[in-house]
């Protein structure tokens, strides 16, 4: 199988199908202090397997996309409002507020 004639989202998935078992880099990952520390043992497992990954790649394609946000606390959406994450935590200013006459429901508990 030629790396080179797969898509980007295959040679993902291959990598991730390799860290299932392996027991010292997911032990690295593990201890990565951020995702960027992730990022760079991913791109270690990408040229031990010849995937030929970019860091571009690996930061925009799922799961690994999804795992690097998690280690850098940055999910982009959280369960019950559809907006991305960095506009819930309250750096944008700006207050939204329920037209005239109506409530706004804040949740039960």
């Amino acid at each position: 199988m030629d790396p080179a004639s797969l898509s980007v989202s295959q040679k993902v998935q291959l990598l991730v199908k390799a860290l299932n078992g392996a027991k010292r880099t997911n032990e690295a990952l593990a201890t990565c202090a951020d995702g960027e520390a992730m990022v760079e043992v991913l791109l270690e497992a990408s040229a031990k397997l010849g995937l030929r990954l970019s860091r571009a790649d690996l930061l925009a394609t799922p799961p690994i996309r999804d795992w690097v946000w998690w280690k850098n606390k940055e999910a982009l959406l959280t369960i019950g409002d559809q907006r991305p994450r960095h506009q819930q935590d309250g750096r944008d200013q700006k207050k939204e507020s329920a037209p005239e006459g109506r409530r706004r429901f804040l949740g039960l508990f």
